[in-house]
């Protein structure tokens, strides 16, 4: 029987324990002790296998861990390596990933409840014969509950790791390993919520204790999104260690290779669909290695166990509301605009990128929406040129069609919000006017962003210029509009019912050659062949217009045939 995928297991016991399969990342673990550092900080987007690495360092080097999750993996070749390091360590492991609420003190009550019920994991310490009572005392301040609630003061929980570590000391003799995951979610929180200050002061208050004036501390390990700039929580700590997707270190360490993608699918018998994994879900430049999103893979080669049938989707960006890419559409001007264009399709932007950024930093400038971009794996990097710059582009299919769609609905909420302009282009349908409605769409298209890439299938393409008009038309709440719906011997792309009984039909074509003028014939020609206005008759429409408009990147043509009355 084949190992059951491992979708959202983020437990490196379990792989084992539940016949899992696992894509050997242990020889992380060697990188990280032969490049060492006290304080070592990783940098990689969402669901690139950073909680499961940090899982599997706890597993590896805590005292009292089952060595046997380790046979067979690659760590296990390293034999004085494992009898050195495994197993011998007491070790912290804490996610911040749940730290947030409405206010601070929300927040507060959630980091009380992480660091108490990791404090509770080491209960063994209460009947300790090498602790005193004031090593007691303080392991009791920070497990003491009340009515569910963790009672320690902020005072406490300002020193909560430094002093978990000490006790830990005292009854192994060994120094503590601190592992914190997702690092970086209270101030991302607290800064949408609005209390980014007090949190930056407790973060940076606690990280000081238990990474820089620590002596009980023999090395941590940090992951998150963003690198927060030293200012902001890392002040006075001159023995950090920094991972960014930029460095030319552990490249493979979080992700999937070519090598270990193309495994998974012979595994699975789904060779065929190597292509179509690379085109979609490939690309991301991390250091120079090119790598994988492991979140996409394997959801979609479940998907492929019931239906091979099925096309790729967008999941790792449906995994968040991607605000990001939001902001920057919001600021953007004309310039930014033409770069978004450019992204779109399939070329590079050159920025000078700053990898050290605050939360406040981000809606400063346009220039630091593009870095955070870069950072969180919207873009990845083709290249670097002088002076911190380099060339950014879209990493894959799937963030240009997340583009492509957010592009879209951006342009639909900026257009309607002129009520004035939207009516009159509209109004121009049932009238006839194709002038009007040609110069307006054309305006609308240069104030938007075209899909020309060769890349993108041309009926993804005039799909991305329908969802734009069928957008603008359904400003009119009295129409009644559908869209691809089964009429005549075929399926129109927009039919329309007006209050007076005029109806409309519109098909769009992509005139991928640039010929517009044959694009539209072509369109209404299709009109008529597949009897588009049969439906519209049907409906009791009085006056029937056909519509045939082609699109080129940002030009566009308008026909019409003779109204059938």
């Amino acid at each position: 029987m084949r190992k059951k995928l491992p979708i959202g297991i983020e437990s490196f016991e379990e792989f084992q324990s539940e016949d899992f399969y696992y894509v050997d990342k242990t020889m992380f673990i060697a990188e990280l002790l032969q490049n060492w550092g006290k304080v070592n900080l990783f940098t990689r987007p969402r669901r690139f296998g950073k909680t499961l690495n940090m899982s599997m360092l706890k597993c590896f080097f805590e005292i009292g861990g089952e060595k046997g999750l380790f046979d067979g993996l690659m760590i296990a070749r390293s034999k004085k390596l494992c009898e050195e390091y495994m197993g011998q360590f007491p070790v912290i492991s804490i996610s911040l990933k749940g730290v947030e609420g409405s206010n601070f003190e929300m927040a507060c009550a959630a980091l009380r409840r992480i660091i108490g019920n990791e404090a509770r994991r080491f209960n063994f310490l209460t009947e300790s014969s090498k602790l005193d009572f004031n090593d007691w005392q303080l392991y009791y301040a920070l497990t003491d509950l009340k009515s569910g609630t963790f009672t320690m003061t902020e005072e406490i929980l300002v020193d909560s790791l430094r002093t978990l570590s000490e006790p830990l000391v005292q009854h192994y003799g060994r120094k503590v390993i601190l592992l914190v995951d997702e690092y970086d979610v209270p101030l991302d929180k607290a800064f949408q919520a609005g209390y980014y200050n007090e949190m930056v002061g407790l973060i940076r208050n606690m990280f000081s204790n238990a990474l820089k004036t620590n002596e009980n501390l023999y090395f941590a390990v940090l992951t998150g999104c963003l690198r927060i700039s030293k200012e902001s929580i890392f002040t006075g700590l001159n023995n950090l260690n920094v991972m960014t997707v930029s460095d030319p270190y552990y490249c493979d360490s979080f992700g999937f290779t070519e090598t270990e993608v193309q495994e998974l699918l012979n595994y699975y018998g789904l060779e065929r669909f190597q292509d179509t994994i690379r085109d979609w879900y490939d690309g991301y430049q991390f250091g120079n290695t090119s790598v994988y999103c492991p979140w996409d893979v394997i959801k979609y080669i479940q998907i492929l166990l019931r239906n091979q049938d099925a096309e790729p989707e967008n999941y790792w960006a449906n995994t968040s509301g991607n605000d990001l890419v939001h902001r920057l559409l919001q600021k953007a001007d004309q310039t930014t605009r033409d770069e978004i264009e450019t992204l779109i399709n399939g070329g590079y932007i050159v920025k000078s990128v700053r990898e050290e950024l605050t939360y406040r930093d981000v809606d400063e400038s346009i220039g630091n929406i593009w870095s955070v971009l870069y950072s969180t794996g919207y873009l990845t990097q083709q290249g670097r040129l002088p002076g911190k710059q380099m060339k950014l582009a879209l990493p894959n299919r799937e963030i240009r069609e997340l583009f492509i769609d957010l592009v879209k609905n951006w342009f639909q909420d900026t257009a309607l919000a002129d009520t004035v302009r939207i009516s009159r282009f509209c109004a121009a349908f049932p009238a006839g006017d194709v002038a009007t409605i040609q110069d307006m769409l054309n305006d609308y298209l240069w104030d938007s962003i075209s899909v020309r890439d060769t890349a993108v299938r041309n009926n993804r393409k005039e799909n991305f210029y329908h969802g734009m008009l069928l957008g603008l038309l359904r400003s009119q709440g009295n129409w009644l509009i559908q869209s691809n719906a089964e009429t005549g011997e075929g399926y129109s792309d927009i039919t329309i019912c007006t209050p007076h009984r005029t109806g409309i039909v519109i098909e769009i074509k992509y005139a991928h050659d640039g010929q517009l003028e044959a694009a539209c014939k072509n369109a209404l020609k299709q009109i008529d062949q597949k009897k588009y206005a049969q439906g519209l008759r049907q409906r009791g429409m009085k006056k029937i217009l056909k519509y045939g408009i082609a699109f080129y990147g940002k030009d566009c043509m308008v026909a019409i045939a003779h109204p059938v009355l």
